[in-house]
C-alpha cells in the first residue's frame, strides 16, 4: 500500500466520534467495584483495551503462534507477516521517514534505556552534559543519571515554573556547546503540561544538539508527527495507548540509529557470527535481539487500526472538553488545590485536599468505584517542587465522560465528609 492510498483508505474508515458507542467496545468498562460502576481514571498509568486489541492477542495465540523471521513453515510466515504488519502501521501512524526507524522494544522506559546505553556511551564523555527538564519521569531521569555517572558526564535540569510549565529562558541558557543531547518529555505524566516541544527542538537544532522526546503521555493524547516535529529521538508505550503491556517502540532518525552501536546480544540483531566475529543485522532488527514480544507488536497494531477509525481532531477536543470540565467542577472544591496549571494541558489533573493524604483519597473513592492513581507518580523530583509528598491524580481516555468526572467529584466530597474537612 502506498502512502496515499494509506492516507485515503483512513479517510474512507473515519467515522464520527460517540463516546457511548467507543464505550461499548471496551469489555472492562461494564465492571463494577465494590458494587459501584467501575469509573477508571488512571489512563496516565495505563488504558483499557478494546475488544478489537483482545481479539488480536487471542487470535495469535489460538490461529497463528510461532516464532517470527526464523521459520519457512506457514505459522511462521503468517505470525511474521502479522508482526512485520504492525511496524508498517507504527510508522505510518508516527509518519516516521521509514520502517528502519522503528525500533521495537519493551516500552518508553526501554527505549530511553536504548539510546542511552548506545548513542550516550558513544557519544557523551567526561565534561558534557546532558539537559533535561524538572518535570521528567523517573524513566527520563535515572538512565541518564546512570550515564553520567558512568562516563564522568553532568546532568543539568531545567527549571519550571509555578504553574508546571518549562522556563523557556532558562532552557536556551542551559543550551551550551556541551550539551550532547537534550531529554524532554512530550507532556507531563504527573502535572499533564504539554511541552512547546517543536520550539525547543528547533533551539536545540540551531546548536547542533539532538534531542530525544519521551512520548509515554504525548503519544496518548496527541497526534503524533515524528517528522513535522523534527526530533531525533521518541519513545512510546503501547499500555498507554490502547494496546497490550510491556510493548514499545522508539522512533529514531535512520543515520543516527546506523552509527549506534547494539544495545543487545543475541539472535535476530545478528547477519552471521563465528568466534572470531560478529557482523551485526541491517536495521531495524540490530536493535532487537532474541524472540521479540509478538502478541504485543500484532495487539499494538491493532490498536492502532482501531484509533485510525476516528479523526485526531475529534479525540483531542474530546479530552479537552472533559479537561476543561474536570478543572472546573475540582476547582470549585473547598481545601482543594490542583498541581499543574499550565495553559497547554493534556487530560491529567493532580491535586492535593488539605489534610488529608491522597493515599486516604485514593482509597475511599475505590470504595466508590473510582480508580485514580495516588502517589509521586515516578516524579519524585517534582513532587519536591511543589513541597508535597504525592498528589492524587485523574487522568482521560477517549471513553471518559462526564459522568466520570462527576462521580469523581462526589466521590471528593465522600472524602471530606469522612475527613470531616
Amino acid at each position: 500500500m502506498t502512502e496515499l492510498e494509506f492516507i485515503l483508505s483512513k479517510e474512507q474508515r473515519v467515522k464520527p466520534f460517540d463516546v457511548e458507542s467507543v464505550r461499548k467496545e471496551f469489555p472492562i468498562l461494564s465492571a463494577r467495584v465494590h458494587g459501584k460502576p467501575l469509573t477508571y481514571l488512571d489512563n496516565a498509568a495505563t488504558t483499557q483495551k478494546p475488544q478489537s486489541v483482545i481479539d488480536a492477542v487471542q487470535r495469535y495465540y489460538k490461529e497463528e503462534n510461532s516464532n517470527v523471521h526464523r521459520g519457512v513453515h506457514y505459522l511462521s510466515e503468517l505470525a511474521t507477516k502479522k508482526y512485520e504488519g504492525a511496524r508498517s502501521k507504527i510508522k505510518k501512524y508516527v509518519n516516521a521517514a521509514s520502517e528502519k526507524e522503528i525500533i521495537f522494544t519493551r516500552g518508553a522506559t526501554d527505549s530511553i534505556n536504548l539510546v542511552a546505553a548506545t548513542f550516550g556511551r558513544k557519544n557523551i564523555h567526561a565534561g558534557d552534559e546532558v539537559l533535561i527538564t524538572g518535570m521528567e519521569h523517573h524513566s527520563n531521569i535515572v538512565p541518564w543519571q546512570m550515564l553520567c555517572e558512568e562516563n564522568g558526564a553532568a546532568l543539568r535540569v531545567v527549571p519550571i515554573s509555578d504553574s508546571g510549565e518549562i522556563i523557556l529562558e532558562e532552557y536556551v541558557r542551559l543550551l551550551s556547546e556541551k550539551t550532547k543531547i537534550v531529554a524532554i518529555s512530550h507532556v507531563s505524566n504527573a502535572l499533564g503540561t504539554i511541552n512547546p516541544i517543536k520550539k525547543m527542538i528547533e533551539l536545540a537544532h540551531s546548536r547542533m544538539i539532538p534531542v530525544l522526546v519521551d512520548g509515554a503521555q504525548g503519544a496518548p493524547h496527541l497526534n503524533i508527527d515524528v517528522q513535522e516535529l523534527d526530533c531525533d529521538f521518541y519513545a512510546i508505550s503501547s499500555h498507554k495507548i490502547y494496546g497490550p503491556t510491556g510493548f514499545g517502540v522508539l522512533y529514531g532518525k535512520e543515520n543516527l540509529l546506523e552509527a549506534m552501536p547494539p544495545y543487545q546480544g543475541g539472535g535476530d540483531m545478528i547477519r552471521s557470527v563465528t568466534f572470531e566475529k560478529t557482523i551485526f543485522n541491517d536495521l531495524p532488527y540490530k536493535f532487537e535481539a532474541g524472540t521479540p514480544h509478538i502478541d504485543g507488536a500484532i495487539g499494538f497494531g491493532a490498536a492502532i487500526e482501531y484509533l485510525n477509525q476516528y479523526d485526531w481532531k475529534e479525540i483531542e477536543m474530546h479530552e479537552q472538553l472533559l479537561l476543561q470540565h474536570a478543572t472546573a467542577q475540582i476547582s470549585a472544591i473547598d481545601g482543594l488545590t490542583i498541581i499543574g496549571t499550565a495553559k497547554e494541558k493534556a487530560g491529567v489533573v493532580s491535586f492535593v485536599l488539605e489534610d488529608v493524604h491522597p493515599h486516604d483519597i485514593g482509597t475511599i473513592l475505590d470504595q466508590e468505584g473510582v480508580a485514580i492513581r495516588t502517589g509521586h507518580h515516578c516524579a519524585q523530583p517534582v513532587m519536591d517542587r511543589y513541597g508535597i509528598p504525592a498528589t492524587a491524580r485523574a487522568s482521560f481516555a477517549l471513553y471518559n465522560t462526564n459522568e466520570d468526572i462527576d462521580a469523581l467529584v462526589n466521590g471528593i466530597k465522600k472524602v471530606k465528609e469522612v475527613f470531616h474537612v
